[in-house]
């Protein structure tokens, strides 16, 4: 085969990949904005200030989402505050004391499978350990089951963020005379914050559309509740049990709760990319 033709060959293959890339980028894209699109067109058209300021009714009757919003506020606030401090600790540890330790390759694995374990099986063992023991669902076993959910994510995003850090500001501090935890506390914590902080706002908004482990261990309840021993409603919950009943008022507030979880989510995520653009990496 002359050049010429070995030139016009790899053009060809070079157009057909171009072509099967964008048609996928396409279909992909055509999909999620038809999904967003009839979301939004649901959503919005039962979107009102009775959303927020009622509870959720019984078939047949005006109300709104008051109750599960807050019951999701209160788990995903307190699950983050759980599961944060320990996979930062541990994100520590694994970057700033013992990088190379065997302990540190053990931790990595099993913080791996758990990243990639389905949510439903946190559920179940959060059931096992603590919902059938105590004879009945509550608030704190939902919360337990999310920070499990946040704990691999914020060990993940905090050793990748602490590692990055410059060998050499560490043996600068070591060499002013700076005990490691000073270094960690001034230097490495602020070189890595917005990748750390990050970390944690990929968190909430994982943790924030969760159904299944709630279904095992908050469940739901229908009136407002604030008492984390007993069954407390959520958003998800709500959402999934709503979209399934043959009663339209629901159906319509299943499509305004996952609406609000949307854009929540979606808020969540840009501001997570906006910190995680390099000029916020300093």
């Amino acid at each position: 085969m002359s050049v010429t033709g070995l030139y016009a060959s790899r053009r060809r293959s070079n157009t057909i990949a171009i072509t099967l890339s964008v048609a996928a980028t396409v279909i992909g894209l055509g999909w999620l904005v038809l999904i967003l699109g009839v979301l939004f067109w649901e959503g919005f058209s039962g979107l009102s200030l009775a959303v927020f300021t009622e509870m959720t009714p019984p078939p047949g009757s005006a109300g709104g989402l008051l109750n599960p919003i807050m019951g999701s506020l209160m788990l995903t606030t307190l699950a983050v505050l759980l599961g944060t401090p320990i996979g930062i600790l541990a994100g520590t540890y694994m970057a700033e004391y013992g990088r190379h330790a065997r302990l540190t390759q053990v931790v990595r694995f099993i913080n791996d499978i758990l990243l990639s374990a389905p949510s439903i099986v946190i559920g179940l063992f959060v059931y096992e350990i603590m919902v059938y023991p105590m004879g009945h669902f509550s608030g704190y076993a939902g919360i337990v089951a999310l920070a499990l959910i946040v704990i691999p994510v914020v060990v993940r995003t905090t050793e990748d963020m602490l590692i990055l850090v410059p060998t050499t500001l560490r043996e600068a501090a070591f060499a002013l005379g700076m005990p490691r935890y000073r270094i960690i506390m001034h230097i490495s914590y602020r070189a890595a914050r917005a990748g750390m902080l990050t970390g944690v706002l990929l968190a909430v908004a994982r943790i924030s559309g969760e159904t299944a482990p709630l279904l095992f261990t908050a469940l739901n309840n229908q009136f407002w509740n604030t008492n984390l021993n007993a069954p407390i409603s959520s958003l998800p919950v709500v959402i999934f049990q709503f979209a399934l009943s043959p009663y339209k008022d629901w159906q319509q507030l299943a499509w305004t709760g996952a609406l609000i979880t949307t854009i929540a989510v979606l808020a969540l995520s840009i501001i997570a990319r906006a910190l995680a653009a390099p000029g916020k990496q300093t």
